[in-house]
């Protein structure tokens, strides 16, 4: 039985072209190689699993590449790229400053660096989590980052430039990568869904975009989770259950309810959520969301911020032409004190049903507050 590697790792991108999401950062990497104008240091900067080490590591492959393409990317076939992919390259060291952040570690890369490389043209070193080396090291790192070898080239990698000394920065050419948007992420889910069988669909890989939060790394993970909890059948439904979403009908149901005034029909359906086991701030949180959506879907032009799946987006559309945006306004202010005010309530269920009283009579708060004599001010 072959071992099992995860998904992060499996579709790790082993070129340029490959990686999702970056092309500022690909496209400007790939015209410095070609024109042969590459700094000695960078910073790649960013959230997490965004791919700041899997774009250092190519680099680092692909100018060390002996057959590299026109458009500068590696040809993966050559002794150098061949020794790279396996993990036997002697040009390529990678540091966790997170485990080795002292003075001595530093000093030890320092004097490692004095040492020209047998095969190839550079030595690449990537520091990843730079930002956690100590004062002390940055600074015994600071004339060799200024001055090196030209052969010598430093990757740092951080999810914190604000904590790394103005003197590093000052030394590295700085690149920002960016959160993944949830239309590249669905496509490369769906690629693996593809390569892999998985029957998958569109609104699933939807809701995993939406949980990882522009992190590749974690839509992976998720999506390992919910193949394994599935058996490789991906539905919404089984997805939702899995991630413990709350479906997006019981919003439309909840805001139907509000909107007619059904107190008893709204205070059931909470009942049954609650009986699903979501807590009333998963509730408070995803109305919000939810109110902003609609509200959003007033003008259909707009409708494409949504992140949502397509087929969602005529829901919102057409539910948001049916409400006042006076009203969304106003449940938004109220959804927002109840979800700051969630924390401190000794009875969390009462301050959520509070909120669902107040919101389902807020369209006759609202009649009154515009009422012929004039505007009354009321809360």
């Amino acid at each position: 039985m072959d071992k099992f590697i995860v998904s992060a790792r499996k579709y790790r991108p082993q070129n340029f072209s490959t990686v999702v999401g970056q092309a500022h950062i690909t496209t400007t990497l790939k015209n410095a190689i070609t024109n042969n104008q590459l700094a000695h240091a960078f910073l790649f900067t960013g959230p997490r699993g965004v791919g700041k080490t899997t774009c250092a590591r190519i680099l680092a492959k692909t100018i060390n590449c002996e057959n590299q393409t026109k458009d500068g990317e590696a040809c993966n076939v050559c002794q150098s790229c061949v020794s790279f992919d396996a993990g036997s390259s002697m040009n390529i060291h990678e540091l966790d400053a997170a485990s080795n952040n002292s003075v001595d570690d530093i000093r030890n890369l320092v004097e490692q660096v004095r040492f020209a490389p047998q095969a190839g043209k550079y030595k690449v070193y990537i520091v990843d989590e730079v930002h956690m080396l100590s004062s002390a090291a940055f600074n015994a790192f600071l004339k060799t980052l200024e001055e090196p070898p030209p052969y010598a080239i430093f990757i740092l990698a951080t999810t914190e430039k604000h904590k790394i000394l103005p003197t590093i920065l000052s030394r590295c050419q700085i690149f920002d990568f960016k959160r993944i948007t949830n239309a590249d992420t669905v496509e490369h889910l769906q690629e693996i869904c593809d390569k892999e069988e998985i029957k998958a669909e569109k609104t699933a890989l939807h809701i995993i975009a939406q949980k990882s939060e522009g992190c590749m790394r974690d839509s992976l993970s998720i999506l390992d989770k919910i193949v394994s909890f599935t058996n490789g059948q991906l539905t919404y439904s089984n997805t939702l259950e899995h991630l413990n979403i709350l479906d997006e009908d019981y919003y439309f149901k909840l805001l139907n309810y509000m909107q007619q005034q059904q107190l008893a029909d709204a205070m059931l359906l909470f009942d049954e959520i609650n009986a699903k086991g979501f807590e009333g701030d998963t509730l408070i949180e995803g109305f919000a969301e939810f109110c902003r959506n609609v509200l959003v879907s007033k003008d259909a032009r707009a409708a494409i911020l949504l992140q949502v799946a397509d087929d969602f987006k005529e829901k919102y559309v057409e539910a948001a032409q049916k409400i006042n945006a006076a009203w969304l306004i106003a449940a938004l202010n109220l959804l927002n004190d109840a979800e700051v005010n969630y924390k401190q309530a000794r009875n969390k269920r009462l301050h959520v049903e509070l909120a669902i009283i107040k919101l389902t009579h807020l369209s006759q708060a609202i009649e009154l507050s515009t009422a012929d004599s004039g505007v009354i001010k009321k809360n």
